[in-house]
């Protein structure tokens, strides 16, 4: 599955929000300001091998959607990896800090 490019990466922009958080809920909104669907969206503390669950389960976030992530998974980290899948058969993979994110923009 071929990965999406550099630009895109650079166009991952984070918007970061005064908050400390740590072993407690974290919430977030995904904004998708690309041109493709995100089908699948997988989050992790760095420190784990293995992707949780698809955070948008049976639902799909297409161009210009947004809406909100909950990551109550009890985890002491503050920093995750992320894994979106798209509806071209990209993928873009991200690394974190949730509990300084206020939201997080997709891009092309």
């Amino acid at each position: 599955m071929p990965f999406r490019s550099p630009a895109l990466l650079a166009g991952a922009v984070l918007i970061a929000a005064a908050t400390a958080a740590s072993a407690q809920d974290v919430e977030y909104t995904l904004i998708n300001s690309s041109s493709a669907t995100v089908l699948e969206f997988y989050t992790s503390p760095v420190e784990d091998d293995m992707w949780g669950e698809d955070l948008l389960a049976m639902t799909d976030l297409l161009p210009g959607e947004q809406g909100s992530v909950l990551i109550a998974d009890g985890s002491q980290s503050c920093v995750y990896d992320m894994l979106f899948l798209f509806d071209d058969g990209t993928e873009l993979t991200d690394t974190v800090d949730i509990c300084e994110l206020a939201s997080y923009q997709l891009t092309d």
